[in-house]
């Protein structure tokens, strides 16, 4: 993949943006918001799963949003400290998700073998997370996309979808800002703490200056996977 066609994903995704601010045209950018709630949930189950506690499963909504249920009871870290770092995982997944898609986009083997891997990650999750219609649906629905890509596409196609999905990734993290600078929300009529607010909770200093910090975290990340990501190499 060359420059030019590097730099396509890009503009795609800018002109995405640019659509979904006109009435009635977010429905372009619905399935990408699902598909980054998907990695805020897993962010949180595979953080998890890393510091020893399980993943039990996660749902995905209609309307966006979503919930990962996880236990750190068990954790090799002190519960709390476990519960903190668990809370940022969703806040941080997607970042990460994105960002890696990107900067190995420019790779020709290395970007193959991570679309392999967002595949096999999917499918996993169907089968051993996904608790909810909505969830089944969108992920079965990109799995059955990237497997077709994988199988019949050439390998700049590959690499240019892969760098699509990240940066959609990355897009649906900034839907995420008012989120991170919120204490608590009404889910079917439940109150439920924000993950910055559980940070919080759990560590020190109010949710505010957690969100602060996470939005400074993701942004510098993303700067850098752009900035490596136009570092042009031949893969």
């Amino acid at each position: 993949m060359n420059k030019r066609e590097h730099f396509v994903p890009f503009l795609l995704t800018f002109l995405i943006f640019l659509i979904v601010q006109l009435p009635f045209f977010d429905v372009v950018q619905y399935p990408f918001r699902l598909l980054g709630t998907w990695f805020h949930e897993m962010g949180h189950g595979i953080a998890s799963l890393l510091l020893g506690g399980k993943f039990v499963y996660l749902e995905i909504y209609k309307n966006g949003g979503g919930v990962a249920y996880t236990d750190v009871s068990n954790s090799y870290l002190p519960y709390r400290l476990a519960r903190a770092i668990t809370a940022a995982g969703g806040l941080i997944g997607t970042t990460i998700g994105g960002t890696i898609c990107i900067v190995v986009s420019k790779y020709n083997i290395t970007a193959v073998h991570v679309l392999r891997v967002l595949f096999f990650l999917m499918v996993l999750s169907l089968f051993l997370w996904i608790r909810s219609f909505w969830g089944v649906f969108l992920l079965s629905v990109f799995a059955i996309a990237i497997a077709g890509i994988l199988k019949f596409t050439n390998k700049s196609f590959q690499k240019s979808t892969l760098l699509f999905l990240g940066l959609q990734a990355i897009l649906s993290s900034y839907y995420e800002l008012g989120y991170v600078f919120t204490k608590q929300f009404e889910r079917f009529g439940q109150i439920n703490y924000s993950d910055t607010e559980i940070i919080a909770q759990n560590t020190f200093g109010p949710y505010w200056f957690w969100g602060i910090l996470i939005t400074m975290l993701n942004v510098y990340v993303v700067w850098k996977a752009i900035v490596l990501s136009f570092h042009y190499k031949k893969g």
